[in-house]
């Protein structure tokens, strides 16, 4: 009988992914960190999880350190841009997306259960390590300029009321939405998240254009 010839070079590739290792290694520090926080995690458990050697972590990140960095560059950014700026940008009303965003984020249980990831880490880590905090920084600087270039376009457009202040009033809902999820968290309750959401939504309809004075400019 002929039996087929496995290439060994092709059988090492399949074994050795180093992009894909990476990939299950920050997945699952990921993980670990938005349950328990970083000072928490145990390396031994995510490399248990993932079956990666310590040998192969060590490989891409030199450090606890090092993982949790990019677990904020690359996992948590990521969750942000696609909740929040890609939703934004795609939008043709700015407050109509924000409400939809609010809305779509206030049917994920694990609101509840362990909060936002950005804002947990900012509490525990900022004041801890110089890395962690202008990491985060930054991240919290995108989120709202996101927002503020949603609303300062909707104020071209005539949909946002050309009294708001776009920065401010990014941050000032980013501060809403980020104690409500605390609340949230703490309360363990979701009618404490869907009150909080429904004031938001509230706030966010305030900043409309009112609709005679949209009709007024025509």
């Amino acid at each position: 009988m002929l039996t087929a010839r496995t290439n060994p070079a092709r059988r090492a590739t399949r074994r050795r992914d180093p992009e894909r290792t990476r990939e299950r290694l920050l997945q699952a520090a990921f993980r670990e960190v938005y349950r328990w926080g970083f000072q928490t995690v145990d390396l031994d458990t995510i490399l248990a999880s993932t079956g990666v050697t310590k040998g192969a972590l060590y490989y891409h990140f030199e450090s606890k350190e090092a993982l949790g960095y990019a677990v904020v560059e690359e996992v948590i950014a990521a969750n942000l841009r696609d909740t929040w700026l890609h939703p934004l940008q795609r939008g043709e009303d700015a407050i109509d997306a924000l409400i939809g965003i609010l809305r779509n984020t206030s049917a994920r249980p694990e609101i509840l259960r362990s909060g936002c990831p950005l804002n947990n880490l900012a509490i525990e880590m900022s004041a801890l390590d110089e890395g962690f905090r202008k990491r985060l920084a930054m991240l919290f600087h995108e989120w709202q300029e996101g927002i503020a270039a949603a609303l300062r376009e909707g104020q071209v457009h005539g949909k946002v009321r050309s009294d708001a202040q776009p920065d401010e009033a990014a941050g000032f809902l980013i501060a809403m939405y980020e104690g409500y999820v605390l609340l949230a968290k703490n309360a363990r309750d979701p009618k404490v998240w869907e009150a909080g959401i429904k004031n938001i939504v509230g706030w966010l309809r305030s900043l409309r254009v009112p609709s005679n004075s949209r009709e007024a400019d025509r």
